[in-house]
């Protein structure tokens, strides 16, 4: 199932994701496509909140991952794959070492190991319109039908 929707500000791209953040659960995979400065890390930044973790989050770029705990909630792992050119790579940055079936997977620059996904990923496009607006496209299940903005 794909839903769209249109937010117009940096705040209305953390809202939608803040609601999306709310539905997720442990093993839940993400996987982002959009261009630089598409909006992928204010995205993540709103899943976070939705998630009930704090929301200072930053890109992880330079770190490859970085990871996200609250008390009580799921945790959330948010990977920068944009020097990884395949998922052969993915063994030296200890992908598979972090626990996806009790948190939450966010992967940035996804295209580059597709195959590494599991069957049910959900895929978020973010397109960047202008400065501001963004269209973003989610590919998962009915748990997204009624987000709305």
């Amino acid at each position: 199932m794909q839903y769209t929707f249109v937010t117009c500000t940096p705040e209305g791209t953390i809202s939608l994701a803040k609601k999306i953040g709310a539905l997720l659960r442990a093993g839940d995979c993400i996987a982002y496509y959009g261009d630089l400065g598409a909006g992928k890390t204010t995205f993540t930044r709103g899943l976070a909140v939705g998630m009930g973790l704090p929301d200072e989050v930053s890109s992880p770029t330079f770190a490859i991952v970085n990871e996200y705990h609250g008390k009580g909630a799921v945790s959330l792992y948010h990977f920068d794959m944009y020097r990884i050119m395949s998922s052969d790579e993915l063994e030296t940055t200890g992908f598979y070492d972090y626990p996806m079936e009790e948190s939450v997977f966010a992967v940035e620059w996804s295209e580059n190991i597709e195959d590494a996904f599991p069957e049910d990923v959900i895929r978020i496009q973010i397109d960047r319109i202008d400065d501001d607006t963004r269209k973003i496209t989610i590919e998962g299940d009915e748990r997204f039908a009624h987000i709305g903005n």
